[in-house]
């Protein structure tokens, strides 16, 4: 299969050209079966990557358990400089809360990936290579389960505006999923040539959504 490279993929997204859908307020918290990347500056016991337990809970060498009940993802890292701090002098600490999420359909390497709570909707796609051109992008949709909760112009309108995983308060097992053109669609013949010939505009409306 043969994907579409990351800049075609952010032409694609201008092109739809929807309103502005605002960024709701991430409340997400952990669960087990999360992961946190931790890097304490000058220590190597506590740099890795650690699951989230039951609890749920953080389980660091000697430390033992820090509980996550009720801290939310945006707020891991000042917690983890408060609970570190019980042990160590002054700690210096980046935390990075990823989620494990299902990107599957008319992707190069469909999969489950852990992503970063902080990375841009279309990046997540790119984390598995990206659509391939047999992909109908405009119908990709979010699913938890067998609700559909992001799909059409309101997905397209997060693509545009930028809005990450932690934005859109998506979960663990959460699914990115992009169909495949069918044959009767007009889109797969069309999209290229539509690209090739709208880049200039693309970039323009892409630098205006960003502002």
């Amino acid at each position: 299969m043969t994907q579409l490279p990351r800049t075609m993929l952010l032409v694609l997204v201008a092109l739809v050209g929807a309103p502005t859908l605002r960024a709701q307020q991430a409340t997400e918290g952990f669960q087990s079966g999360d992961v946190v990347r931790l890097e304490v500056e000058g220590d190597t016991l506590f740099t890795g990557t650690f699951t989230v337990g039951p609890g749920p809970a953080l389980t660091l060498p000697v430390i033992g358990e820090i509980p996550l009940a009720g801290v939310h993802r945006v707020a891991l890292e000042a917690h983890l400089q408060q609970q570190l701090g019980r042990y160590l002098r002054n700690p210096v600490i980046r935390a990075k809360a990823l989620i494990r999420l299902s990107i599957l359909g008319e992707v190069a390497r469909p999969g489950i990936y852990a992503v970063p709570t902080d990375l841009v909707l279309a990046d997540a796609v790119m984390v598995a290579g990206g659509p391939t051109q047999d992909a109908k992008f405009a119908a990709t949709r979010i699913e938890r389960g067998s609700e559909r909760l992001l799909e059409g112009d309101r997905l397209q309108q997060a693509l545009a505006r930028g809005l990450t995983v932690d934005d859109l308060n998506l979960r663990a097992g959460d699914q990115i999923f992009v169909p495949q053109v069918t044959r009767r669609d007009p889109e797969s013949k069309w999209r290229v040539l539509g690209i090739l010939l709208t880049v200039p505009v693309a970039i323009f409306t892409i630098t205006r959504l960003g502002k």
